[in-house]
């Protein structure tokens, strides 16, 4: 049952901190998110512990969440929701998820695939939170009647969503395409945030070399960097794009004319935000963009995707680009590379607008959202 979240309840006075079970996944922006986040609350004194569903975590994810004083990291080999084979299996992962919670005894369980909630029998408050989902997906990048692979999932994200006590997205444009859809009351908005990383003086004295970037789950036809890959062919500099070609259930995209990098950790990616001038995101679907921020943190001059989503987050510091037109990317692009001055003005303007999206703001938010679950309203009655 979702409860709305009142005045009452978004300005929690002091309280021991509330023991949370997150769920993570080790495949794209939910890790980093989750890892961040998980970061934050321990060093405020909440106990967390992080049961990473799907496959196991690389051996640098699992390095940066020991280095987190008080996480706990389980890795529960269960089917993530997304990647299962099919309904009985998600069932399974809910099923055995709830017996984890029952065993830990948190007191709020933070699930980043909703879609658990239905079937775990939780006993304590659930907060679910909706980064992305199959049927907004579709209707972005595909259209028409989805395929029975994506309608029974969509089915029991609908389950999970509506029993969940409170549904949080990253971005107003999510929270109502997710509440037009699922029939739900819009979510809370809590927007997502990062560490801005420095670069050394070394680094900041070398300056901006003549290179587009882009980042993330390559694979995803969500991402649409075969808009890049085109637009790479009508340019004279190289286009270089980090993460991962093949997807966890094996659908693999090629790259023809950009520079394909293979998965980067953090500190990597970092290393070329910093060098790069300009950094490229043009995907059909995003519900917010955790590396695109990352690069605003950087200082790079954004050209993104004219989408509701970007416009809400980045409008008057962005440049927006049709995520159809390969031709006019390249000529946008061609011109900001030409132009020094403004790239480096759009990279400032960017950085400050960063600043709104911090781990601050995303954790008391996220720490609001927790009361409100495990401190409800109690209504008297007056006689």
């Amino acid at each position: 049952m979702l409860l709305p979240l009142t005045s009452a309840q978004k300005k929690p006075p002091p309280a021991e901190p509330p023991y949370v079970l997150m769920t993570a996944d080790s495949v794209g922006g939910v890790w980093t998110y989750a890892l961040d986040l998980a970061r934050e609350l321990a060093g405020q004194g909440t106990r967390v512990t992080l049961a990473v569903l799907g496959p196991s975590p690389h051996p640098d994810q699992v390095a940066a969440a020991a280095a987190v004083d008080g996480l706990e990291l389980i890795d529960t080999g269960l089917a993530l929701d997304w990647t299962a084979p099919d309904e009985a299996a998600v069932r399974r992962t809910a099923e055995a998820l709830g017996d984890l919670a029952a065993r830990l005894g948190p007191d709020v369980v933070h699930l980043n695939s909703p879609a658990l909630a239905a079937d775990a029998g939780f006993t304590m408050p659930v907060v679910g939170v909706c980064h992305s989902c199959m049927a907004s997906w579709w209707v972005a990048v595909r259209g028409g009647e989805m395929p029975e692979d994506f309608r029974w999932r969509t089915e029991l994200l609908r389950r999970g969503y509506q029993a969940c006590d409170v549904l949080v997205a990253p971005s107003a444009a999510f929270a109502d395409a997710t509440a037009a859809l699922y029939g739900v009351a819009p979510p809370v908005v809590v927007r997502n945030g990062r560490y801005a990383r420095k670069a050394g003086p070394r680094r900041a004295a070398m300056g901006r070399e003549r290179f587009v970037f882009t980042a993330g789950r390559l694979w995803d036809s969500g991402k649409n960097v075969e808009l890049l890959d085109a637009a790479a062919k009508l340019l004279d500099v190289p286009v270089f794009a980090a993460g991962p070609l093949e997807s966890p259930t094996g659908h693999r995209v090629g790259l023809t004319h950009a520079k394909a990098l293979g998965r980067l950790d953090g500190a990597s990616v970092a290393g070329w935000m910093a060098r790069a001038p300009v950094f490229a995101s043009l995907p059909l679907y995003e519900p917010f963009g955790l590396t695109v921020l990352e690069a605003a943190q950087a200082g790079c001059a954004l050209v993104l995707s004219d989408i509701a989503s970007f416009r809400e987050l980045w409008d008057g510091t962005a440049i927006f680009a049709d995520p159809g037109d390969a031709r006019a990317l390249a000529a946008t692009l061609r011109r900001l590379l030409d132009d020094p001055l403004e790239a480096r003005r759009l990279g400032t303007a960017a950085r400050r607008r960063a600043a709104r999206y911090d781990m601050d703001r995303l954790t008391a938010g996220m720490l609001d959202v927790y009361w409100s679950v495990t401190h409800p309203v109690r209504s008297e009655v007056i006689a």
